[in-house]
């Protein structure tokens, strides 16, 4: 494996951790800050779903494999959710205790998994440019994703550096799936637009179920809706400029 390889994939896994720090200067976060971060974060993910990983399933297969593995990753999280306890970020605090702690950081595990390996196999692909493409844009929504996973866990009165490793081993989790799909990659080929389109599918569903509701639950509608096109304009210009 090619040591570009490793580091890509290095650095795409550590973006959790990264987005995991800010926590660590939070004492009081307001409504609409937290609103605001839901919504800048359903943007990233959005823009990383419609204008990464959805073009990049296509330009490997075609439309019927793009719609089954959104459907398949839209359907696993919804069976995820149905099988761990759920509880609004709001209202856990006092209530959640070590078993939903550990539940919500086997979902994020189990969501980073199938993104891991998008990012290996994109790599593997006979494809030069779809790996670092992939990589950025999965990095990217994964700095977002950390800061939500500690934001999480620092609610339910978890210690602040046990929430940098614990985040920290959600990124864990995405790298060695991500060494996996390097190795299977070129063997099973065939499954790299299936994984693409499967994480896809996957974010789409957290932004539309959680991410978008949460954000306005607050009455700061407007303050997330900017938010939102923030980070969907931010996910794309970046990736343009870094193709």
């Amino acid at each position: 494996m090619e040591s570009v390889h490793v580091w890509g994939i290095l650095i795409t896994s550590f973006c959790t951790a990264l987005g995991a720090l800010p926590v660590l200067l939070i004492r009081n976060l307001s409504h609409k800050g937290k609103d605001s971060l839901l919504a800048f974060t359903a943007g990233i993910m959005v823009a990383a779903s419609t204008y990464g990983l959805i073009p990049s399933a296509l330009k490997l297969s075609n439309l019927y494999v793009l719609v089954i593995g959104i459907l398949i990753g839209t359907f696993v999280l919804l069976l995820l959710e149905i099988v761990v306890p759920h509880h609004d970020l709001d209202n856990t605090s006092q209530q959640a205790g070590s078993a939903s702690i550990l539940l919500f950081l086997v979902a994020m595990s189990l969501h980073n998994i199938p993104e891991g390996l998008s990012v290996g196999m994109s790599y593997a692909s006979e494809y030069k440019d779809l790996g670092p493409i992939v990589s950025f844009a999965i990095g990217l929504q994964n700095v977002p994703e950390g800061f939500l996973v500690a934001l999480f866990l620092m609610l339910q009165q978890v210690r602040r550096w046990k929430t940098l490793l614990y985040a920290s081993l959600t990124g864990l989790i995405e790298f060695i799936a991500s060494l996996a799909g390097v190795y299977f990659g070129g063997s099973f080929e065939g499954v790299i637009p299936y994984g693409l389109a499967f994480s896809a599918g996957a974010m789409l569903f957290i932004v539309y179920k959680e991410l978008i509701p949460e954000s306005h639950g607050d009455g700061n509608e407007r303050a997330s809706t900017l938010a939102f096109i923030i980070g969907f304009l931010t996910m794309i210009v970046l990736t343009s400029i870094l193709r």
